[in-house]
């Protein structure tokens, strides 16, 4: 089996439907097998899916597991030599998969390769990263700092917003919301970190990849439109808390501090928690 594509998703049956629709045209000459993880959405997703796609397997959660550990499961469930993780609002453009397949068995000592992400509009979204440190929570995509200036130099270090993204480049991290991964590379590192219920376990993983000798590469000859953001309606409170919750368990892991200096970081994230479900409850539903 040259190629495993695992989809989580929760709620997201109509996004599933236009992913998988993309994904059966693109990976057409590849032998593919296709499995959904839902996270108890309750929504008919195994049903809908087994007559829409018959080639699809659907595994269905009865209690919402969070990413990681979803991700986990669908590793354990199939056995293809590349792992395509995509988010159920990702669509792939034509070539997508192929090209990214071609990169990994090019290049041998590349654990993860990774597409250009656009938005709806076309713009680049910044998917490929610095590392996070301690103060990398505000000067992030969505912070306050990076809206009203979004030219400073910490943001733009972060985001590696002053690449124009159209060249391969070794980076340190990729967004979970389209990655291939090598199988080979997951036996040896381990999969996804569970603790982390949803955010900042791709960047856990790229990290311990690249710390065990593998890179992570953005390729920028595949593309996929992922459609977050397209909507500022509000979002479940539980997600920002998650959020930020990973963002703790990050810094805990990957920058052992003085216990001062981790209290007083973790409650700061916590403090911009706070700021941010106050935002969220102003928006429409």
């Amino acid at each position: 089996m040259e190629l495993s594509i695992i989809i989580v998703s929760y709620k997201s049956l109509d996004w599933v439907v236009k992913c998988l629709a993309a994904l059966t045209g693109d990976s057409a000459g590849l032998e593919t097998e296709m499995l959904v993880i839902d996270n108890d959405s309750r929504d008919g997703a195994a049903e809908a899916l087994a007559a829409r796609f018959p080639r699809v397997r659907v595994q269905v959660n009865l209690e919402n597991l969070g990413f990681a550990r979803a991700v986990n499961q669908g590793i354990a469930a199939t056995r293809g030599e590349f792992v395509l993780l995509m988010n159920p609002d990702c669509e792939v453009r034509p070539g997508a998969t192929a090209a990214l397949v071609e990169f990994l068995r090019a290049h041998p000592k590349t654990a993860i390769a990774a597409p250009r992400v656009l938005d709806p509009d076309g713009s680049v979204q910044y998917s490929a990263r610095s590392f996070p440190d301690h103060l990398t929570f505000l000067f992030n995509r969505y912070s306050l700092i990076t809206w009203l200036f979004p030219g400073n130099r910490w943001s733009r270090r972060y985001l590696l917003s002053d690449w124009d993204h159209t060249s391969v480049r070794d980076v340190d991290w990729v967004s979970g919301a389209c990655m291939l991964v090598r199988r080979a590379a997951i036996v040896q590192v381990g999969p996804m970190d569970e603790a982390f219920f949803m955010f900042n376990e791709d960047v856990d993983w790229c990290r311990r990849m690249r710390l065990a000798g593998w890179g992570v590469t953005y390729v920028p000859a595949a593309e996929v439109v992922h459609w977050v953001g397209a909507s500022r309606k509000r979002v479940a409170p539980r997600v920002i808390v998650e959020r930020h919750r990973g963002m703790i368990h990050y810094f805990h892991k990957h920058h052992p501090a003085n216990p001062l200096v981790s209290l007083l970081a973790g409650g700061l994230v916590m403090v911009r928690a706070g700021l941010m479900l106050a935002v969220n409850a102003l928006r429409p539903r």
